[in-house]
């Protein structure tokens, strides 16, 4: 059986950062995409979501992190996808494991206000292909 090669583009919407970005892997492996965010002097908490868009869809939720705790994952993203977030190197990597051809999607890391931390929501006026 031959791999086939899985595109996933990924997209960071932080407060005040935004970076596109592409990464190729094969199907099987192991792809770790990137997610570094800020924190503001006054508060130091951080929650991070990480949101899936495929293709003529809207983004969906796929798991929350937060400095004060786990977070969760939310259901069709529980076994293979895992975040751990380092308040140290400020930092929430998306792990997504035994690739598959249904991973290929525009990904994107959101940082979120504390006040919409509870619902996890994103709008985005254009998709990135």
């Amino acid at each position: 059986v031959q791999n086939q090669t899985l595109v996933f583009m990924f997209s960071l919407m932080l407060i005040f950062f935004s970076f596109t970005g592409g990464v190729i892997a094969t199907e099987g492996g192991l792809v770790t995409l990137s997610c570094q965010y800020n924190t503001s002097a006054n508060n130091n908490n951080a929650y991070l979501f990480w949101f899936k868009q495929e293709e003529n869809d809207f983004p969906k939720h796929m798991l929350s992190r937060y400095s004060f705790g786990s977070g969760d994952n939310a259901a069709g993203f529980k076994e293979r996808f895992n975040a751990s977030l380092n308040a140290k190197t400020q930092s929430v990597p998306l792990m997504i494991q035994r690739l598959q051809m249904s991973d290929s999607a525009v990904y994107y890391c959101s940082s979120l206000p504390p006040r919409m931390a509870y619902k996890p929501e994103c709008t985005v006026g254009q998709k990135s292909i």
